[in-house]
């Protein structure tokens, strides 16, 4: 056994330790993920002077995958989308795709799922990822859905769409043009279209109905901005001169500008209303009294951000009232704590903007549900208080001793007045993608620099999008790539299941082949993967006498089933952090279909290219 052979096992033995420590999860990712890449450079540092031999592996390659364009273009998009939630951009267009959906969560999903099938066909599935995520998102917050149960299945549509066409990723691009300058064969642009396609059919029937099955409910980032609350709180309305509610009219004994809350009164001088309101019409100088979900709430005051600022209702006695921020607002609740201060006292004697600088926005009790202007309300113990502030303020709430801030609950208030340029840059960044005019990372970090610079998003806002556990697992697993590349590993994995197999059947060799790439394709990356291999297809149909049409097309389609890991394509990696994936989570969820690509080509293969 050669030196650089003893190399190759240790590498064999050091990337099956990883996996093993990343799927077990006893370890955090960002650990497990450090410790390898300490590994890795030790291993190729002492080894190599024990054995003495050059070594294969520089530190500068080992690390080389921080730079890769692939991780910086994910972690831009996830600051893309993060631009779009904290703006509610997408409530529109997501709203026109749900009602197209079925009366069931589901339907609307599935829906989805299918168009970003069909469009990653002819568009570079990145972009399609993209652009669906933070719809699907918003549909699944709309429909109680948990955001896990859905985005994985959207990064899996669009890898089986990418699969019908020759430009729907770019390792099918990748390894045809390896194909041609390797042995002159050209790949049509329909060419694995039909077996493609009928793998897609089977695939997209696991996706859509056994999947959502089978991974966990875990919130994701449409949760964590909402706060995920049901609590109905007691808020109050002051319609004033030229408010959007001044002069409108009851229908049907409600009011349809707060179809979202429920009217509990309307308070006119010394004169209540109280529900059904029949011929009623708010004027100037009214005080509305709703309940409504935190949800709701949200929603009201990021639509009303444009308008003059929210204000504590109130008669201060000639001392300027306090003023919602006009912009990153962040919103939280807080409970009256046992013996505080507050209890017994209204909001405005409790004084709560002059001691902690923030303003009460409604008040939850849970015993029952007062019917009174929100200023009127007197505290008791347990009440929980919704609050908005900047986020310093907020995090002052730590220290009160009046107040238990819920450190869960704080969520920056959407910015609905840049809705509109957030969709602007977003769409400029998704047709330059999909242009191909040049690299997609270029478009991805010149639109999160534009969604920063534009103030769709805050510099704090943007670095909580930015998934340091993505960042450092993708770094380690680049490096056991490199590992696997420079010892040998990978030829030597291909060359010994394919001579198992040489005097076997022609459909049997493809078959072993394509089995042989899903699997790696999951350990060394999709595009890493079509590029190894596409050389060996080529050698292995030259070995055995046959049209290496179908060799190298097992490898495109083989190279596209990276499903049981989160490292295995782009679009996985894109969804890991807004859906709250965990490694396991792939292995579970990506494993089956991996198995049911193979199966279906091992008949469908063959079959089309007429090798039974």
């Amino acid at each position: 056994m050669t030196a650089i052979d003893v190399m190759m096992w240790l590498t064999f033995a050091m990337i099956v330790a990883m996996v093993v420590a990343f799927a077990m999860e006893r370890w955090s990712i960002e650990l497990v993920s450090i410790a390898s890449l300490v590994a890795w450079l030790v291993l190729f540092w002492l080894a190599p002077m024990m054995l003495d031999i050059d070594s294969p592996l520089r530190p500068d390659a080992l690390l080389a995958g921080f730079s890769n364009q692939a991780l910086i273009t994910v972690l831009a998009m996830l600051v893309i989308g993060q631009g779009l939630f904290q703006t509610d951009a997408l409530e529109r267009p997501t709203a026109i795709l749900a009602r197209y959906g079925s009366k069931t969560g589901m339907g609307a999903v599935i829906l989805i799922l299918f168009v970003v099938m069909v469009t990653s066909a002819v568009v570079n599935d990145t972009p399609v990822v993209v652009m669906f995520l933070p719809i699907i998102s918003a549909i699944a917050a709309a429909r109680g859905i948990a955001t896990s149960k859905v985005l994985m299945p959207l990064s899996f549509a669009a890898l089986l769409g990418g699969k019908t066409t020759l430009i729907g990723t770019s390792t099918n691009l990748l390894a045809a043009g390896v194909a041609e300058q390797a042995g002159g064969l050209m790949v049509s642009f329909f060419e694995f279209t039909i077996p493609a396609a009928i793998m897609a059919v089977f695939g997209f029937a696991y996706v859509a109905l056994v999947l959502p099955r089978i991974l966990p409910a875990r919130a994701g980032m449409a949760d964590q901005m909402t706060g995920g609350s049901g609590k109905q709180f007691i808020a109050q309305i002051d319609v004033t001169y030229g408010h959007p509610l001044a002069g409108m009219e009851s229908v049907s004994g409600m009011f349809p500008a707060l179809k979202d809350m429920t009217v509990r009164l309307v308070q006119r001088g010394e004169h209540p209303f109280l529900p059904p309101f029949e011929n009623l019409m708010l004027r100037p100088g009214d005080t509305v009294i709703v309940a409504a979900t935190r949800h709701a709430l949200t929603r009201a005051i990021s639509e009303a951000a444009a308008t003059p600022a929210s204000r504590e209702s109130g008669d201060f006695e000639g001392e300027t009232p306090p003023v919602m921020p006009t912009k990153d607002v962040t919103l939280a609740e807080a409970v009256v704590a046992p013996g505080s201060r507050l209890i017994g006292r209204t909001i405005e004697q409790a004084a709560i903007h002059l001691e902690t600088g923030t303003v009460v926005l409604g008040v939850e009790r849970r015993s029952r549900m007062p019917r009174m202007p929100l200023s009127d309300i007197r505290l008791e113990a347990g009440d929980v208080l919704l609050v908005g502030g900047t986020r310093e303020a907020i995090e002052g709430l730590r220290l009160n001793r009046d107040l238990l801030l819920l450190e869960w609950s704080a969520a920056d208030l959407p910015t609905r007045r840049y809705a509109r340029r957030a969709l602007i840059i977003f769409a400029a960044m998704v047709v330059y993608a999909a242009s191909g005019i040049g690299p997609i990372v270029i478009g991805a970090l010149a639109g999160a620099f534009a969604m920063i610079a534009f103030g769709c998003l805050n510099i704090r806002q943007a670095m909580r999008a930015f998934d340091h556990r993505i960042f450092l697992m993708v770094g380690a697993s680049l490096a056991a790539a490199a590992a696997l590349e420079a010892t040998g590993g990978a030829i030597f994995i291909a060359n010994a299941a394919l001579d198992a197999v040489l005097d076997y059947p022609v459909s049997v060799t493809l078959s072993v082949l394509f089995l042989v790439v899903a699997v790696l394709t999951n350990v060394l990356s999709n595009n890493a993967t079509a590029v190894l291999f596409t050389p060996i297809a080529l050698q292995l149909a030259l070995r055995t006498g046959n049209d290496p049409m179908p060799f190298v097309v097992a490898v495109i389609l083989a190279a596209s089933c990276a499903f049981a890991s989160p490292i295995g394509y782009q679009t996985n990696l894109l969804v890991m952090g807004p859906g709250h994936y965990r490694f396991r989570d792939y292995v579970i969820g990506g494993s089956p279909l991996v198995l049911l690509m193979w199966v279906v080509y091992t008949f469908v293969g063959p079959w089309y290219y007429g090798l039974w």
